[in-house]
């Protein structure tokens, strides 16, 4: 007699947050050495933006969903999505599908995703210091850019390119340490 083997599936997977913390820290440095007046705005960042910043931050928040992570999964595909639709504020009007985004549309854009990084900043403060930093740099970085265009004050603009890359900085860290300490299981690069 043949013995049978039991299959089971495993709904484990792997902690999609390094991903999307890496391709938003990332995308957010190349985007704010721009901002702080390295190098123009160009294909680079935009690929950068659609496909790990975009596409990469999307899928993180997807498995971050099958975890049950309502916080990641909404971080993840929010920032994401606000990837892609930067992307398409920059395309869109180039390839003749819709005018260019007014100065205080643009402002509006800044300020909406400030409130929104703001409100989940709260969230943060059930979890570690690292991601605490990365979405308070991310909420002044995004109302610093609003500021920046409300006013056309270049020099804010430029200051936020360097928060920007402070930013992005901590959010690598972030992705860094998790990976590194589970990893090694144990705590290389503290995150507080």
């Amino acid at each position: 007699m043949k013995e049978e083997k039991e299959i089971v599936l495993s709904t484990k997977y792997a902690n999609p947050a390094p991903l999307g913390l890496f391709a938003f820290g990332m995308t957010t440095i190349l985007l704010n050495l721009h901002n702080a007046g390295f190098f123009a705005l160009d294909s680079m960042i935009i690929a950068m933006g659609i496909f790990y910043g975009g596409i990469a931050q999307v899928i993180a928040g997807i498995i971050e969903s099958k975890k049950n992570n309502t916080f990641g999964f909404t971080a993840f595909t929010s920032y994401g999505f606000f990837w892609l639709s930067f992307a398409g504020l920059l395309i869109l009007p180039k390839l003749g599908l819709a005018t260019a985004v007014s100065e205080t549309g643009l402002v509006a854009y800044l300020t909406i995703w400030g409130i929104f990084t703001l409100l989940l900043f709260i969230g943060t403060l059930k979890l570690n210091r690292a991601l605490q930093l990365v979405f308070a740099t991310l909420a002044a970085l995004f109302f610093l850019l609003a500021l920046g265009d409300a006013t056309g004050n270049t020099s804010i603009k430029t200051f936020a390119g360097y928060e920007g890359v402070i930013c992005g900085g901590l959010a690598i860290y972030a992705a860094i340490a998790q990976v590194l300490n589970e990893l090694h299981g144990k705590t290389l690069l503290p995150t507080g």
